[in-house]
C-alpha cells in the first residue's frame, strides 16, 4: 500500500472490500485474543512511518493464538511484545490519523520507549448515531530505550 498519512486510503477502502463473507467467518471463528476487533496492521513501512513515502504492508485480520487458518488466510506470527495503546474518539479518519502522528512527533521522543520490529495496529469502531465519528485505538510495538 501507498503510505498515506491523511484522509481516506483508498488501496486500504479497496482491500476492506475485497474479504468475503466466507474469510469474515473464519476470522471471526480465530478471533481469541483483545482486542476482539477487526484490526488493520501494518508493518515494513519504506520509511519506518515517519515520511508520507514509499510503501508498505498492510493487512486487515484479527489476533489469535490459532497456528491453523485455511488457504483463503495470510498468518502472520508476531512474538509476544509490549504494547503501547492509544485510545482516540472523534471525527474519523482526522481523529485517528491526528493521534498516529502525535504518537510519533511527541510521545515517542518524550517517553523511555522505542518502537520495535513489529506490526503496529488499530481498530475503529463507528459511531452509528454520528456520522463519521468514531473511536479508535492504536497499538504500536515498543520496548524501553
Amino acid at each position: 500500500m501507498p503510505m498515506q498519512f491523511e484522509g481516506i486510503n483508498n488501496e486500504i477502502v479497496k482491500l476492506a472490500q475485497s474479504i468475503t463473507e466466507e474469510q469474515r467467518e473464519e476470522m471471526h471463528a480465530l478471533q481469541n485474543m483483545e482486542p476482539c476487533e477487526i484490526v488493520n496492521a501494518s508493518y515494513d513501512a519504506d520509511e519506518n512511518f515517519l515520511k508520507e513515502e514509499g510503501e508498505l504492508t498492510h493487512l486487515i485480520g484479527v489476533l489469535t493464538t490459532e497456528s491453523q487458518v485455511s488457504d483463503q488466510l495470510d498468518l502472520v506470527p508476531v512474538e509476544a511484545c509490549t504494547w503501547a495503546v492509544f485510545p482516540n474518539e472523534g471525527p474519523f479518519p482526522s481523529t485517528l490519523q491526528e493521534t498516529m502522528a502525535k504518537v510519533y512527533s511527541e510521545w515517542l521522543p518524550s517517553s523511555d520507549y522505542e518502537v520495535i520490529n513489529a506490526p503496529t495496529f488499530s481498530f475503529t469502531k463507528m459511531d452509528e448515531s454520528k456520522k463519521d465519528y468514531a473511536y479508535s485505538e492504536i497499538w504500536i510495538p515498543v520496548r524501553r530505550k
